[in-house]
């Protein structure tokens, strides 16, 4: 080889004496190449350091080596909400693994959601990565109706046909009401999350769950709806107060809405843990820095998002058959409780 030109899958077919297509199928590890063939192939790729690349790999596969995560959220929820940055983590740490690009993709309008569809129609990715999901949101439908091999964060809801890694929403949240019940608190309120999602549904319902096993009425007056932002948070637990003055303690369905109720307790002159319990949900990194320290209940969104990858690098890259998981949580106290 002459020059500084990078050899190319060409190069290697003709030092080679094969067809591109050949060498391509060596390179993905095909069974359709005679042994013969293959020697000859793989001696030329020493011979000429020849790398491969996803468009050689695509010739035979149809494939692109190119995943999309799709976050239909704004940039500020994707910079402020702990979760999605622990979730990218554990998407892109598994994607490296089998060498899949990660693309990003954020949907806030229609003119994304176009652009989404055209890198599905044109198969610019092998599948895709969908986080917060919404019951009534076409994205997860469109896909499945294109073909396009998609993993998505949590579900629509219980009869989901996707493939989907969860975390247990409605358990971990029966054992955070639990504890607090436990430790003698009797008007338990809880800040949900958006009830058009699954998630948001299966924390509440934990909530009534650990309610009715105690023995304990469940009063709609103490459930106010949240949004996962920490000024949701603030809002939700102002209105709580207003409703529910003799609270004394609360459930919210995420970290972030936890750090926005201690917020307005303070500036409503209430101690935490002695007037009114905290206990929130995902054990991000902000429950150790509140004041005081939040108990919450840890799911583990790095796993979340490597289990998400490597489901997806199975059905793209080996065919395997829709897989659904829920993964466990856990109970983490601190002082705020």
């Amino acid at each position: 080889m002459t020059g500084n030109r990078r050899p190319t899958i060409k190069t290697v077919a003709a030092r080679a004496g094969v067809g591109r297509t050949t060498v391509s199928r060596v390179v993905n590890g095909s069974e359709l190449v005679s042994a013969d063939a293959r020697e000859r192939v793989l001696a030329a790729i020493k011979e000429l350091n020849y790398v491969p690349n996803s468009v050689a790999r695509g010739l035979v596969t149809n494939r692109t080596n190119a995943v999309a995560l799709v976050i239909p959220e704004s940039e500020s929820r994707l910079g402020s909400e702990p979760f999605f940055a622990a979730l990218i983590r554990g998407v892109s740490g598994a994607l490296a693994e089998s060498r899949t690009q990660l693309q990003l993709m954020l949907v806030r309008d229609q003119a994304e959601r176009d652009q989404l569809t055209e890198s599905v129609a044109t198969r610019r990715v092998d599948g895709v990565l969908l986080v917060s999901v919404h019951s009534e949101d076409r994205l997860p439908g469109m896909l499945e109706e294109m073909g396009l091999p998609t993993v998505l964060a949590g579900r629509r809801d219980a009869g989901e046909r996707l493939s989907y890694v969860n975390s247990d929403n409605a358990g971990g949240a029966a054992a955070a009401v639990r504890h607090l019940l436990a430790g003698g608190r009797r008007r338990v309120a809880t800040i949900t999350g958006p009830l058009d999602m699954d998630v948001g549904r299966s924390r509440l319902a934990g909530w009534r769950t650990a309610h009715a096993e105690a023995g304990v009425p469940a009063s709609e007056l103490l459930v106010e709806l949240g949004d996962f932002t920490e000024e949701g948070g603030a809002n939700a637990m102002r209105l709580l107060l207003e409703r529910a003055p003799d609270l004394d303690a609360v459930f919210a369905a995420s970290d972030l809405m936890a750090v926005g109720a201690l917020a307005e307790l303070r500036r409503c002159k209430r101690q935490v843990p002695g007037d009114v319990a905290v206990v929130g949900f995902e054990d991000s990194v902000l429950a150790r820095h509140t004041n005081p320290p939040l108990t919450t209940v840890r799911q583990p969104v790095e796993e979340l998002g490597r289990t998400m990858a490597r489901i997806l690098t199975d059905i793209t890259q080996h065919g395997a058959p829709r897989q659904q998981t829920t993964l466990p949580t856990e109970l983490v106290v601190r002082e705020s409780s």
